[in-house]
């Protein structure tokens, strides 16, 4: 029985090599200007939210991509805003933690069409 051996590559376009590697660590998040961060008055009696479902599925989708807590989600969030120039109130995590559970967080995945 013969053991297994991993694959060896030779790399012989290290400028194109190190540019790929660079380029996964490149992260762009997109804020759309026109989102509707604050939702519509509804007609419905009681208190108004004060939270579109967009802005915290926006916050929600931040912490499964990365990984945190909510707390630390609301801080990301919010300096991201800031680097952006929107003047958005971030919701608090207690408000993230309350609509989370009303919410559906999920991720497509699109795979990639080049090889590496």
């Amino acid at each position: 029985m013969n053991s297994w051996a991993p694959t060896k590559y030779k790399t012989t376009n290290w400028s194109a090599y190190n540019e790929a590697l660079r380029q996964r660590g490149s992260l762009t998040i997109w804020f759309n200007p026109v989102m509707e961060w604050i939702p519509l008055p509804t007609e419905k009696r009681g208190h108004q939210q004060s939270f579109s479902d967009a802005a915290i599925q926006t916050c929600l989708t931040m912490k499964v991509l990365f990984g945190m807590p909510l707390r630390q989600t609301t801080g990301f969030v919010q300096s991201l805003l800031q680097l952006v120039g929107l003047d958005w109130t971030m919701p608090d995590f207690s408000t993230l933690c309350r609509r989370q559970k009303a919410l559906n967080v999920s991720i497509p995945y699109h795979g990639g069409t080049g090889g590496a």
